[in-house]
């Protein structure tokens, strides 16, 4: 009987000991594999954070191809007519215009010198004819939180501007919608989802978004808006669809576009200054009676916000005419709308 007894116990003891073996195995192999596991979770991290940046670079990359185009689209704008006309000759050189029907650049063409209108002095808002200066401060890409600042500076200097929009469902965009458009402001289309590969894709496409944005601006403000500035400019060379089919589309529904002659410099990759942004527009709107000046109101963009003040103050004291866009306005186009066949 002891006997029995002693081999019970031996038995549950060596029972005991597969037992704990067993447990000290599970709890090794979870333990390792939870190891693993985490490293697995660190490295794909890691791996997502570098992918993430990769594609930041990227956009970076497409919207500096996008601000490139825009700013070098600023010297060369508006009908042949009018380009010939602000056009400034200098000693040694003259503006370089676009050719009438290509949006490549070309070489320079010397306008004829009974069609250039010279200041009588640089920094006079009168030209020899006695036309004034006429400067349109134009935003791109909002609203944005910075939208309520620049419209909170231009209601202190009671100035209207006109702001090209993209769309928002966010209430504090329809509210910002709405107080272009009750302080006086002019409600202009730049896209609505303001992606150049969704956008660009075909004419539908591009028809598809423009009519989405003038749809819901209409149901958020009331006002329907025949006002297009077209992402990246009538001459941007990102577009699938030629731009020309894209025009003749516009101007057969009775909208209008407008490009610019004067850029901030904003748009672009470099870091301007808030003053550099100020004297890049400054050094510009004495070459032209009439000016369209690019700036943007995103949310990146602060550094447009505060060279708005001095900007403005410099403008009037320059004594130029500060407006809105209208149906008055003559239009300032990289490629004009005249010089598209149908």
């Amino acid at each position: 009987m002891e006997e029995k007894t002693s081999s019970e116990i031996r038995q549950q003891q060596l029972r005991r000991r597969r037992i704990n073996k067993m447990k000290y195995s599970i709890v090794a192999f979870t333990g390792i594999w939870i190891l693993i596991l985490s490293v697995l979770m660190t490295v794909l991290s890691v791996k997502l954070i570098f992918l993430e940046n990769k594609m930041d670079e990227l956009s970076d990359s497409m919207i500096s191809v996008e601000h490139y185009v825009e700013n070098q689209n600023a010297k060369s704008a508006g009908s042949p007519e009018e380009r010939a006309e602000d056009a400034i000759l200098d000693n040694s050189s003259v503006h370089s215009l676009q050719d009438e029907s290509e949006s490549d650049w070309t070489e320079d063409i010397v306008p004829d010198p009974d069609m250039v209108q010279t200041p009588q002095q640089t920094g006079s808002n009168f030209y020899s004819d006695g036309s004034e200066r006429k400067v349109y401060l134009t935003f791109d890409d909002g609203p944005s939180v910075n939208t309520e600042k620049i419209l909170d500076i231009l209601k202190e200097h009671n100035i209207k501007a006109t702001f090209f929009v993209i769309g928002s469902e966010e209430e504090s965009a329809k509210a910002l919608y709405q107080r272009i458009v009750a302080e006086g402001h002019t409600l202009g289309m730049h896209s609505f989802t303001h992606k150049y590969d969704v956008i660009y894709e075909s004419l539908d496409a591009y028809i598809q978004d423009m009519d989405r944005l003038q749809t819901y601006l209409e149901e958020v403000t009331g006002v329907t808006t025949k006002l297009i500035r077209f992402p990246g400019g009538s001459s941007n060379r990102v577009s699938n669809v030629d731009m020309k089919e894209l025009i003749r589309y516009v101007n057969e529904h009775g909208y209008t576009y407008f490009d610019w002659n004067v850029a901030s410099g904003d748009a672009t990759s470099q870091a301007y200054t808030p003053d550099e942004l100020v004297q890049n527009v400054m050094n510009d709107v004495v070459n032209y009676k009439t000016s369209v000046v690019l700036m943007h109101d995103s949310s990146a963009k602060s550094t447009t916000v505060e060279s708005l003040e001095p900007m403005i103050e410099q403008l009037e004291a320059l004594g130029v005419e500060l407006l809105p866009i209208d149906e008055t306005t003559v239009p300032i186009q990289h490629i004009t709308a005249e010089n598209v066949e149908y």
